[in-house]
């Protein structure tokens, strides 16, 4: 096998093991390592990034090779994101690398956080360490892996994902407000997948209302729960909702309501409320993004009922829709959004697919802006 070949099987085994990270590591990037002896072939050591102030993947692999009793002296590191170069809760990657005797680096991707961004790869070169990028392929894929983070570092807001399950026809419920279940049980544990990857999960509370959600993750084995978060602006949310049962992540809630005594009853039940202005009488979204940056969220999962997801779209703040749509037609009934009429088709929100995938008896779509 050719070294470009070899280079893009361990980095190739790297981001398998960062997927690892989805639902422990954040605010935190998703980050695999593998280390690979000198003839280039044998894997020596193996990690992903742990829960936020604890070891980054570079350290879970150099302590597994020492627990193989494997030297690490002239091995290759291939790592799914340029080492940090920079002391946080823990010691610079970067450190730990050179320290261990490592020769090459190879790295997927580079470091969007201003305090790397180049540097832990510089400073690699600078100890005599190879420092080299992995094929361009494998850098989207470690990009798609933390398109939060890279939101978050670039952008200064989270990445905004809108999950909606719909009929052909475009309904989400009955006229009634019926809703379960449209789509299949392999939709609905999808989702829970797609939960697990957000910091935050967000709905308004008309759909506390309508369906008294707890916006936990069930589904799917994760190590740390979503916080959940609610737009409430006039604090209708009920204490006695299923948010606040015993064991579940905060709940934070974005509010314009000066009602003091609904205030009390829900910091009582545990729920953080967040004071915000009004924008044509409802809760400025961009105040809400601009609390969740400053919570580090990397990735906001949005599942709104129509007025909700509507003041979300018109605003142009979502990144990306994951539509599952289930093979019924429904007639009247709610849809996904309600929407400002238009002027002319030339006026329409474009969204392009980006995958397209089947779930069970359902269709999965994921659309881009």
């Amino acid at each position: 096998m050719h070294a470009a070949d070899l280079d893009a099987l361990h980095l190739g085994q790297a981001l398998a093991l960062a997927r690892h990270a989805i639902g422990l590591s954040e605010p935190n990037p998703r980050v695999g390592c593998v280390l690979v002896a000198p003839d280039g072939r044998q894997v020596i050591g193996e990690g992903f990034t742990q829960q936020a102030g604890g070891p980054h993947a570079e350290v879970m692999a150099l302590r597994d090779a020492q627990t193989r009793a494997q030297s690490t002296r002239g091995a290759t590191a291939y790592v799914t994101l340029e080492p940090c170069a920079h002391h946080g809760r823990t010691p610079p990657c970067c450190d730990a690398l050179v320290a261990a005797g490592v020769a090459r680096v190879v790295a997927a991707v580079g470091d969007p956080n201003p305090l790397v961004n180049g540097q832990g790869m510089a400073r690699l070169a600078a100890a005599g360490i190879r420092a080299e990028w992995g094929p361009a392929e494998l850098a989207e894929q470690a990009r798609e892996l933390n398109i939060g983070f890279f939101s978050r570092m670039q952008r200064g807001r989270p990445w905004v994902r809108m999950k909606m399950a719909s009929s052909l026809d475009g309904r989400t419920a009955l006229a009634d407000g019926r809703s379960q279940w449209i789509t299949g049980a392999a939709a609905r544990a999808d989702g829970h997948a797609w939960r697990a990857r957000a910091g935050v999960v967000l709905c308004g509370v008309g759909t506390v209302l309508a369906d008294d959600p707890r916006l936990d993750v069930r589904e799917v084995a994760i190590a740390r729960q979503p916080l959940r978060a609610i737009v409430d602006t006039r604090l209708q949310t009920p204490p006695q909702a299923r948010l606040f049962a015993a064991g579940g992540s905060p709940v934070r809630l974005y509010t314009a309501s000066a009602d003091s005594a609904a205030a009390q009853a829900l910091r009582e039940r545990g729920a953080t409320l967040v004071p915000c202005p009004l924008v044509d009488g409802r809760i400025d979204l961009a105040a809400v993004l601009a609390d969740l940056h400053a919570l580090a969220c990397n990735e906001l999962h949005l599942e709104c009922g129509p007025t909700l997801a509507g003041a979300w779209l018109q605003g142009g703040w979502v990144d990306e829709l994951l539509l599952y749509q289930a093979p019924v037609l429904l007639g009247p009934g709610r849809p996904l959004a309600q929407l400002a009429a238009l002027p002319g088709l030339d006026t329409a929100m474009r969204w392009r697919f980006h995958e397209l995938t089947r779930v069970g008896d359902d269709l999965r779509l994921r659309l881009r802006r």
